[in-house]
């Protein structure tokens, strides 16, 4: 079974930044589109941002101008470079496949806190 971790998180002042970074057990990444996704408190998951094999990215209403995401398929690496950041964004990330019949078991994903 492919495991994802994600790793990058942390506490950051209002428009401050961070890069997140999700790997992979197995080589899954050059075969399929992937996605970060976020969980804030009391929320369910939404979608933040996809890539697809190609490197075609799209993004949610909420974060497209702020959050970049890249792909590494050689490096079996997604990573989400997240700028001004808001408060709002405040959330558990997590990546997977960008389509629910692809997905993968959730990993433990990553605390993204954003706080003055």
């Amino acid at each position: 079974q492919v495991q994802l971790v994600e790793s990058g998180g942390g506490l950051v002042q209002p428009g401050g930044s961070l890069r997140l970074s999700c790997a992979a057990s197995g080589s899954i990444f050059s075969i399929y589109g992937m996605g970060w996704y976020r969980r804030a408190p009391g929320k369910q998951r939404e979608l933040v941002a996809t890539i697809t094999i190609g490197g075609i990215a799209n993004y949610a209403d909420s974060v497209k101008g702020r959050f970049t995401i890249s792909r590494d398929n050689a490096k079996n690496t997604v990573t989400l470079q997240m700028n001004s950041l808001k408060p709002e964004d405040t959330a558990v990330y997590y990546c997977n496949t960008d389509r629910v019949a692809t997905m993968f078991l959730w990993g433990q994903g990553t605390q993204v806190t954003v706080s003055s």
